[in-house]
């Protein structure tokens, strides 16, 4: 209470106490996976496919992670943190030179000369080497590359001497060097040098680890516990690795729990699981009930994988189709509300699909808690489920989880005001109205059912919910009962033949 201490008019800003809660996003992905720069092990938030590219890269040939990107921000997606792994690095392999072996005139075609590119590589792949017979104890060899003679050598001889071919090849040839393996003239005829490979890296063996990180040094999956606005979670690369040998399926399986287990602890986003590559419908079937088994109402698994233009080789490329989900997802959130299933939707940027399912495939996987992906004559390529990998009907569908999930953060972040405000009757009744005002704008948008707000939900904030030894012990309860609207996902018409002049009322 102000002191006023001389004649006057004064004004005072009057606070009401409540403070009315808003609505908080429901369509912000995180991405982890292989990127060709950026930072390590460091969530990074990126609204376009611009800022992503220069942070992180364009697209590389051995990672999906910039493809599922892409298809986020092309399917409506608007905001994505990026969490970058440290590239694997595989053990390097030295490059092979083109070799070939020529046999010689006599019988039994002996192996007598030895011919070898000398650059090492694929380059040498190709060459071919002919050779002729001479005057005598003498011979020709010839290199041809692409049909074109480009070397010459005659009068040359086997074994010592001054036009011995091994020696004469090693003075005056480019591409080629010549190894006397045994005594005797090579045959007539022309051989190609094959076997020339580059150096490379070869794959080395990757660490589940590696994706699962750590939430004291805030890498991998662990590391997005510090970011509060992630709702999706999705890593597209783990099929990279699977696909590359990097990774195998036990490893996969152990990724995804983490996976799942990060969005039960968080409490407030979803996983969106991709399936193994190259499945049919009985092999995705045992995947998801024998192998993974997993039961979660924080997953949703997606199948078949989409076929999609990659830049990279300018041809269709399968591809897991999560990051493309996570943008529809988002998507559906902005035109509909996150009430609405998020199927039904139009996948942008899909070309085709690695398999297309029959309905009685359809039949079997859908009950299982796997959203199948369908193309349909004249609608485009759409996604055609819309269940979490929960055994708990309560949570069966997508679309109610990611509700709780808004409402609960929503409320969560508006009510922090409460804390330490005195305990009592007054403060109930803030609580109440301010929870109250809130859900009435969620049954309004048709989130909730009901015909009436008192039909769609309640809010019980009283003395019987908060006795006197709870108020000791400084505790708070607000009891909330919300009636979720479910997707209409069978669609019955029952349809009969009835007599001329019939009325239904008969």
């Amino acid at each position: 209470m102000p002191s006023y201490l001389s004649p006057g008019v004064y004004v005072e800003e009057v606070s009401s106490g409540s403070k009315p809660i808003a609505g908080v996003g429901t369509a912000v992905c995180a991405f982890v996976g292989f990127a060709e720069k950026g930072p390590v092990d460091t969530p990074v938030l990126v609204t376009n496919w611009t800022q992503f590219v220069g942070q992180f890269g364009e697209f590389t040939e051995d990672s999906y992670l910039a493809h599922s990107v892409y298809g986020y921000f092309l399917n409506g997606g608007g905001s994505a943190y990026v969490v970058r792994l440290e590239t694997p690095q595989g053990e390097e392999t030295g490059a092979n030179a083109a070799s070939a072996v020529l046999g010689g005139q006599t019988p039994g075609r002996r192996k007598v000369l030895g011919v070898r590119a000398l650059t090492p590589g694929a380059e040498g792949n190709g060459l071919v080497v002919e050779t002729a017979a001479g005057e005598g104890e003498s011979f020709t060899l010839l290199v041809r590359r692409g049909g074109q003679v480009v070397e010459t050598f005659e009068g040359l001889t086997a074994g010592k001497g001054p036009r011995a071919a091994a020696e004469v090849v090693r003075r005056e040839s480019r591409l080629i060097a010549v190894e006397q393996l045994d005594a005797g003239l090579p045959a007539p005829g022309a051989t190609t040098l094959t076997g020339g490979a580059d150096s490379r890296c070869a794959p080395a063996a990757l660490s589940p680890q590696v994706f699962v990180g750590s939430t004291t040094d805030r890498s991998g999956i662990a590391g997005l516990e510090a970011v509060d606005e992630v709702t999706m979670l999705a890593v597209p690369d783990l099929m990279s690795c699977l696909r590359g040998g990097l990774l195998d399926r036990d490893g996969v399986k152990a990724v995804q729990l983490a996976m799942i287990a990060h969005c039960e602890l968080m409490g407030d986003r979803v996983a969106v699981l991709d399936t193994p590559p190259d499945l049919n419908a009985q092999q995705v079937k045992d995947w998801r009930v024998d192998e993974a088994g997993y039961d979660s109402k924080y997953a949703a698994l997606y199948w078949p994988w989409v076929s999609v233009l990659d830049p990279v080789t300018g041809k269709p490329s399968p591809l897991p189709p999560s990051g493309h989900v996570a943008g529809v997802w988002a998507r559906s959130d902005s035109t509909r509300g996150v009430h609405k299933a998020p199927a039904n939707e139009v996948v942008r940027g899909a070309l085709s699909l690695e398999l297309a399912l029959t309905p009685r495939e359809h039949d079997q996987l859908n009950p299982l808690g796997v959203n199948c992906i369908r193309a349909f004559p004249g609608q485009g390529i759409r996604i055609w489920g819309a269940r979490t990998l929960s055994s708990d009907p309560e949570w069966r569908y997508l679309n109610v989880r990611r509700l709780f999930n808004f409402v609960e953060k929503s409320i969560l972040s508006g009510t922090s005001w409460v804390v330490f405000e005195p305990h009592d009757p007054k403060l109930w009744d803030s609580v109440k109205r301010t929870v109250t005002m809130f859900l009435r704008g969620v049954w309004r948008e048709g989130a909730l059912f009901g015909r009436t707000a008192d039909d769609a939900f309640y809010v019980k904030c009283d003395a019987e919910n908060n006795p006197a030894e709870a108020r000791d012990q400084g505790i708070l309860t607000v009891e909330i009962g919300i009636a979720v609207v479910k997707p209409a996902e069978f669609v019955v018409f029952r349809i009969s033949q009835f007599a001329e002049g019939a009325s239904l009322d008969e």
